[in-house]
Formats: C-alpha cells, structure tokens, sequence
C-alpha cells in the first residue's frame, strides 16, 4: 500500500458555487466507490485513495466517504483538511438474513461510528448488507417468492438502530438509514415500515434517489411524504434501459446491473434532479448532497467531473426559479 504523506498546500479546486445558487447550505460530496468498480471477473483497479481525494477536490467537492485504504484518526483529518474536504459520512453495512441480524451487526456498526468519530465526520450512513437471495431479486423485490424479514427480524432492526443512533446522537452526530437495492429494505412498502417503526428523533432517512427508483418509488413522492426525516441525500441517476432489464429478471441481479451501468451520470438517466433539488429549497434542507456512480463506461473522473457540473447547472437553475418567483 502507498504510504500517505500529507500534501503541504490545497490542491486547486474547481469554484462551481455561485450566488443565487439554491441550497446554498448543502455541503456537496461524492463517494469513491465510482474509483474502485470492478465489473464481474475482472481485477479490481489499483487506485491510490488519495489521489481520489485529490480528484474530488480539483474537480469541486467538499467532502467525501470514507474510502478504505485511508489512515484514520488524525492523520485522516490532515489528509482532508490539506485538500480542503470534510468527512461526510462513513458507510455502515449491517449483516441479516430474513430471519435476522448477523451477531456481530451492533459490534460493526460502531466500529463504524468510531471511525466517523475519530475522522470528525458528520453523518454515520447505516443500511443492511447485500445478500445473494435479494441481490437476485432486486427491481421485482414486491412481487410474490421474494425473502423478506421476519416480523421478529423487523423488532431486531429497529432495536439496534436505536442503541446505534443513541451512541451517535450522544457523540454529537447523525445516523441516516439508506434504504438499498439488493436488501431487506428495498421497496416503498419495506420504507414504509421502517419509517413508522424507528423514532424520528433518533434515526433519520438517507434518501438514495436511484435505489428508490430501483426500488420501485418516486423519489419526489418520497421526498414530499418524509419531509424533514429527510437528514441525508445521495444523488443517483438511473439508466431506464438497464433498470427494464433489472425489473424483468433478464439480469442475474443487482451486480450484474451495476456492471451494465444501470446507476449512469446525472443529467443522463430517468432521475428528475430539477424536481428533487426543487422539494429540498423548498424545505431549506442543509444536509449533505453525496453525488454517487457506482460504476462508470467512461473514466472515473470524467464521470465524477460531469456529476459534479450538472448538479452546479441544476442548483442554479433552482435557485433563479425561487429568485424569480419573489420578484
């Protein structure tokens, strides 16, 4: 592994902020996973993860995951602060079955917070793991045959995040649960219930705009039913092509829609970003904005740069309708 030597001066960063832009108090970051994707048989790339965190700074973004391979505590800090980036979030991802938790998931799961903690982040990012039975039914997970969690599973879930969101609240931080294709926590009606299950005040919805859309959801309609339970966003836009292909079990699976791009630069896909940023000014939402491609046909940062562009175009477009509509 390259040793990670904490640079002496900021890198030059893209200035894509603008007055009159809208959610002037949404931080915007990214997540590396665009960087590491490696397609079904094939090695994975060798990516330095710092160089990442240079590429996302010169390309305009203010914070980032937590990207394995880092250092941790204060060298994790330096290594950000040099290149002016925050820590948005750190991703948890908790093993289950349908009939259950995996033994060690609270264990996981502040493990994770430890490290948001000692790298200053914000916001502790919980979802249950992947697991093969829902990978394979991921897009057609409402439709009858599908696992799901059992009611006693259900209980469990809920029980753990709010030990881990009290552990989190407690330390001064945020606990997001992120609904995601490929789990027991896909669909609308799987949302559905876990919202009315956890407490409010504890534990807060990362809205993934192209897992619910995968899912099966709107994104705007989710947007407009959760409100403020709202605390975290990642921006994903979704291939209509790929994702017909996904809800008709012509693919294997989630990966192997991943692999045929089905998350694609924003701007590029089914996902109304225009509508998304609209309901979120409307409600000065000043939480993250995570720009997130799982994987990419074209260069990384080629993608990471484009997803970072149509977002500043979108914001200012928002922000010149608000502008406008109080002449």
């Amino acid at each position: 592994m390259p040793e990670h030597r904490p640079r002496t001066e900021t890198v030059p960063r893209a200035r894509l902020r603008r007055p009159g832009d809208a959610l002037p108090k949404a931080p915007i970051g990214t997540v590396p996973i665009l960087w590491h994707h490696a397609d079904a048989g094939a090695p994975a790339p060798r990516v330095d993860p710092v160089s990442v965190l240079d590429e996302m700074a010169r390309l305009g973004y203010e914070g980032t995951q937590l990207d394995g391979g880092l250092p941790d505590g204060a060298e994790l800090r330096t290594t950000l602060a040099a290149r002016g980036l925050r820590l948005a979030e750190v991703y948890a991802a908790l093993p289950a079955s349908p009939a259950g938790l995996g033994a060690d998931a609270l264990a996981d799961g502040r493990e994770r917070l430890r490290l948001l903690l000692e790298g200053d982040g914000d916001v502790l990012c919980v979802a249950l793991d992947g697991s093969p039975d829902r990978d394979a039914r991921a897009g057609r997970a409402d439709t009858a045959g599908t696992p799901r969690l059992t009611d006693a599973a259900w209980l469990e879930l809920t029980g753990l995040l709010h030990t881990l969101a009290d552990d989190t609240i407690a330390a001064g931080r945020r606990l997001a649960f992120h609904p995601h294709a490929g789990t027991y926590v896909e669909t609308p009606a799987e949302v559905e219930r876990l919202v009315a299950a956890t407490d409010p005040a504890r534990v807060g919805i990362c809205l993934d705009v192209g897992h619910y859309i995968v899912g099966g959801g709107d994104p705007l309609a989710a947007l407009e039913w959760l409100g403020e339970r709202v605390t975290h966003v990642h921006l994903k836009d979704v291939d209509p092509d790929v994702q017909a292909r996904l809800s008709e079990g012509a693919l294997a699976g989630l990966g192997e829609a991943v692999d045929q791009r089905i998350f694609t630069e924003l701007g590029a896909g089914s996902l109304d970003l225009l509508g998304v940023l609209r309901v979120l000014a409307g409600r000065g939402y000043e939480g993250w904005l995570m720009v997130e491609q799982d994987s990419s046909w074209s260069p990384p940062s080629e993608a990471a740069a484009i997803g970072r562009r149509v977002l500043g175009h979108a914001l200012a477009a928002v922000g010149a309708e608000v502008s406008a509509s109080q002449l």
